[in-house]
């Protein structure tokens, strides 16, 4: 029987484009499609998939906590979390908090499916820069932690939001909650990072988000 893999990613374009990928491996199939994370929790459930790929950005529930959710009901399922974000913040966040979860970035077909053939095999995958980053971290030489690593993962999907120009209006729409609760997030991050105005907020999370693509 052929791996069974659920595909979960809200771009339409990128199912497409992951499932035609995945069709061309004789030993791998796309069982299912989700774009939200409450309909990923339910494919699992009902498809039982081997694998499933699964963005970290997703509408309502970020993708970290997509992956702990299936590590609590079904430990068995292989998660290989998908992401435009090469930072390590976001490995760290998967791998320690999640536990066995693997991160790359989003890359060619041919790295793609080097990562899902690691993953099948019970190896995590990191992308070189995120692993270069890794290795740096544990040889001490980041002695002081960011202090966005205070942030609950919901904190730091409004914290990058802010530094990507998103309004409260904006970030509430994207994320599936009320302004007033994205507005009592945005107060816990300001209090967690030792900010005292908003646009101080601004200020660093917008030169947090341009740093992300530098080596």
């Amino acid at each position: 029987m052929p791996t069974k893999v659920l595909i979960v990613d809200d771009h339409p374009m990128v199912r497409e484009g992951l499932r035609a990928l995945i069709g061309r491996e004789r030993d791998l199939t796309v069982c299912g499609e989700a774009e939200t994370a409450g309909e990923a929790l339910d494919a699992v459930a009902n498809l039982k998939p081997d694998l499933v790929l699964a963005d970290i950005t997703l509408p309502g529930r970020s993708g970290v906590e997509l992956v702990k959710d299936i590590r609590a009901l079904q430990p068995a399922v292989l998660v290989l979390v998908i992401s435009m974000h090469d930072e390590l913040l976001y490995a760290e966040r998967v791998l320690l908090r999640a536990r066995a979860v693997n991160i790359m970035k989003q890359e060619s077909g041919p790295r793609m499916m080097q990562a899902i053939r690691q993953v099948l095999t019970g190896r995590i995958y990191l992308s070189s820069k995120i692993s270069a980053r890794i290795i740096e971290n544990f040889a001490g030489k980041h002695a002081k932690a960011s202090p966005i690593e205070q942030l609950s993962d919901r904190e730091f999907e409004v914290f990058q939001l802010i530094g990507c120009g998103k309004s409260t209006a904006q970030i509430a729409t994207e994320l599936h909650m009320s302004t007033k609760t994205v507005e009592a997030h945005r107060a816990r991050v300001k209090e967690k990072l030792d900010l005292n105005t908003m646009p101080e907020l601004i200020s660093f999370a917008s030169r947090w988000v341009e740093t992300q693509d530098t080596p």
